[in-house]
């Protein structure tokens, strides 16, 4: 099967076009079939030729309405140019030539999203910005709650801790059945796609099926490049993907952040948490992530800091406020999961409900 994508290139400064044309058609990657100085020119094109991917100017992607996956390019960066490429539904934003290598794996991955079915499911990353404010617990009641209204795959972006598979219970150690695992999805490399994946998970009694860690001897090897493979993978095998991120702000992280339809923060109501979430919005601004963030308040008790705060602090209320549960620790010393009829899964319940709107690209206008 041809992994290499088709990409129509539209730029109207010719020496930049020529740039970018010869590293996409040079990486063996990506291949421009053709060119365009103005939005008729790409429209036209995209009719004519229909292409894996556009990589335009933001001001020309008026013309590429036609095309699923469109990603826009600059040489400098402005509000203005960011704002226009959000409005035309641009799948990514990439600084010239400084971002050429996320721009390529970007175009490279159109091809794969054109080759998966038409309906894909949300990928939603869920982050903590200081240790301790559950961001495993909530990504593992999230995903059962993705599970009772559809289908959910589960994906722990930090394989060498593990933490998902231990706190689910999932078997580990010589004495468990022989299951696949990360490692082995990802060394299937271009050839992975939903059906090779499905192979791999492991289901827990929730229904969410889950990409358990290799050994950490393999798992020290796995780079966010395979996570983005697997990523993609899932997001074609079923109706959400939720993706636990490591604390550290690594590539790994990066990766998953920026591949995710949403980015769940999760915190507490405290000073130390807020400022860490800060910290770590801050350093993911490079990824331009506006309007796909949500905050999540775990462990709410009564505080200094309320529920309230997080909206004048990060400009956006709360998603979802989970209160305080002494059962929470109990059930994880069992390795289990909250009930699914009790008042926490009712609010995880609702929070799937705001972050599982049909997604057609990964930024929506």
């Amino acid at each position: 099967m041809d992994q290499v994508a088709r990409v129509i290139l539209a730029l109207e400064a010719s020496e930049v076009a020529e740039e970018v044309m010869h590293v996409l058609d040079r990486s063996g990657r990506a291949r421009v079939v053709a060119t365009a100085g103005d939005d008729r020119q790409l429209a036209e094109a995209v009719r004519q030729l229909e292409p894996d991917v556009v990589v335009a100017e933001p001001g020309l992607l008026s013309g590429a309405r036609a095309c699923s996956v469109v990603l826009a390019i600059d040489v400098r960066e402005s509000v203005s140019s960011l704002r226009t490429a959000i409005r035309a539904g641009a799948a990514g934003y990439f600084l010239w030539p400084k971002e050429r290598d996320e721009l390529l794996v970007a175009a490279a991955a159109a091809v794969r999203r054109a080759q998966q079915t038409a309906r894909r499911g949300a990928v939603v990353a869920v982050h903590g910005g200081r240790g301790g404010v559950g961001v495993t617990f909530v990504a593992t009641h999230l995903a059962a709650a993705f599970a009772r209204r559809g289908s959910a795959i589960l994906i722990d972006a930090d394989p060498v801790f593990g933490d998902v598979a231990h706190v689910l219970g999932a078997p580990a150690g010589e004495e468990a059945e022989p299951t696949h695992t990360f490692a082995d999805a990802a060394a299937l490399g271009e050839d992975l796609g939903p059906e090779q994946l499905r192979s791999a998970l492991w289901r827990h009694e929730s229904e969410v099926d889950v990409l358990l860690p290799p050994p950490p001897e393999e798992a020290i090897r796995l780079g966010p490049e395979d996570l983005q493979l697997v990523t993609e993978a899932a997001a074609g095998a079923a109706d959400a993907v939720i993706v636990h991120l490591p604390r550290a702000l690594g590539a790994m992280t990066r990766v998953g952040a920026e591949t995710s339809d949403s980015l769940v923060e999760v915190l507490t109501l405290d000073v130390v948490s807020f400022r860490a979430t800060s910290r770590a919005l801050e350093a993911c601004a490079p990824l331009h992530l506006e309007g796909r963030v949500s905050f999540v308040v775990n462990k709410a008790a009564r505080s200094e800091i309320t529920s309230g705060d997080v909206h004048r602090v990060f400009g956006e209320p709360a998603r979802a406020i989970l209160p305080h549960d002494r059962a929470v620790r109990s059930a994880q010393e069992r390795n289990r999961l909250l009930p699914s009829r009790g008042r926490m899964a009712r609010r995880f319940d609702r929070l799937a409900d705001t972050l599982s709107a049909p997604v057609v690209e990964e930024m929506a206008s």
